[in-house]
């Protein structure tokens, strides 16, 4: 007969964390939250929340595109951009709808489409340069910052200062050689911008497929984590796939939130102009700046911008994230060429993304899932440019991986 008193009893066992670290994030969470609510509104309050989720989620799986690109060019692997290509695809098929329909739940809703011409050619190339010099694309650097990644704060106070430049230049840019706004949605109907975008995106990832398994015989295989259950959720790793599921629902909430998709870099763009109108520069007679919506967001707190409170929210998400992982604030020596690149990576970044109408979350992923035809020029040049600024990294003493 069994002695059930003497079987061990099962115990719940708090995954190990960086405590201060996480009591310090949770608390801005909270606090952070009632101030932009009693500020501005609750709305504003809860894209704070989605931004804090979304940092989270990119944190937990790593969800770049800057190192999945590499890993592209160098190794031919494709998880990475078949992940991404998951993510777009699902997105668009609620956001296309959705913006034909143009209200939800009483909401306005505007997708993130642009014209089509040399400045997104240009910019991008010059996005693509810099993501692989800096380290990371607009959210990548985000979640990188907020982990506390010393050389990537180096990236983004340089991101701040190429946005600001091109802002300076961007009405000189939007008078090149341009196509209107090319919305997939208008000229296909719902069924058939869908339709396009999603054999569109089986035909980007059907691609890195049959490089990688021409090359090495068969795809990569996921390595096996870990660690499972609770352990894994609140530490990681996240799978990609699912991880681009996330991102994708993540982007369909701050649509019908906001009134618009996710984006990253006009926050960047904002925070450098009251900075440089603090000191003096009178940025507020810059063109760009004199536009209605520019000058009122130049004359409000960055607390009523969305895009700054969402960047705000993925910065403390990846900090929680990173310090339930145990890895926050990694104490990694940082040479000084590296930083240089980081530097001239955040000025190219900032400059193109200004008048390419976005990054890789605002051009390419909210762009594509709106049906615009931008994002997919976006897509092409900022791969290319991506492509080149590989072959840059050498030069500054950084090899084909690391940040």
């Amino acid at each position: 007969m069994t002695d059930i008193s003497a079987a061990p009893s099962p115990s719940f066992v708090l995954p190990r964390f960086d405590r201060g670290p996480v009591l310090v994030v949770l608390a801005t969470f909270v606090a952070g939250a009632l101030v932009i609510g009693g500020l501005v509104d609750v709305r504003q309050a809860v894209l704070f929340l989605i931004g804090g989720l979304l940092g989270l989620t990119l944190y937990h799986a790593s969800f770049g595109f800057t190192g999945g690109w590499r890993r592209m060019v160098v190794e031919q692997r494709g998880s990475a951009i078949r992940a991404q290509m998951l993510m777009i695809a699902v997105a668009a098929v609620v956001f296309i709808p959705l913006l034909a329909q143009g209200t939800a739940f009483g909401q306005p809703l505007a997708g993130a489409i642009a014209p089509v011409g040399v400045s997104v050619l240009f910019g991008a190339a010059l996005f693509g340069i810099g993501m692989q010099l800096g380290g990371g694309c607009g959210s990548g650097t985000l979640f990188t910052v907020g982990s506390g990644s010393a050389r990537m704060l180096v990236t983004l106070i340089f991101f701040i200062v190429g946005a600001v430049l091109g802002t300076a230049n961007l009405p000189w840019w939007l008078g090149q050689p341009s196509l209107p706004q090319i919305s997939l949605g208008s000229a296909l109907g719902v069924p058939g911008a869908i339709t396009v975008t999603l054999l569109g995106l089986v035909a980007v990832a059907a691609l890195t497929v049959l490089i990688e398994r021409r090359i090495h015989g068969s795809l990569e295989r996921v390595a096996k984590p870990t660690t499972q259950g609770l352990g894994r959720l609140l530490q990681g790793p996240w799978p990609l796939l699912g991880a681009g599921v996330l991102l994708a629902l993540l982007n369909i909430a701050t649509l019908l939130v906001a009134g618009h998709p996710w984006s990253v870099t006009y926050g960047f763009g904002l925070w450098g102009a009251k900075i440089a109108q603090a000191v003096g520069i009178p940025i507020q007679s810059w063109e760009f700046w004199t536009w209605p919506a520019q000058a009122s967001a130049l004359s409000h707190s960055v607390l009523f911008d969305v895009t700054s409170v969402l960047d705000f929210g993925v910065i403390l998400g990846a900090a929680l994230a990173a310090g339930l992982a145990g890895k926050f604030a990694p104490r990694v020596p940082v040479p000084l060429l590296s930083l240089v690149a980081a530097a001239i990576g955040g000025v190219l970044m900032g400059y193109g993304a200004r008048f390419s109408f976005g990054c890789n979350i605002g051009a390419l992923f909210s762009g594509i899932a709106s049906g615009s035809v931008h994002g997919w020029l976006w897509f092409a040049a900022a791969f290319a440019g991506s492509t080149a600024g590989v072959a840059l990294r050498p030069l500054f003493g950084l090899d084909g991986f690391k940040k």
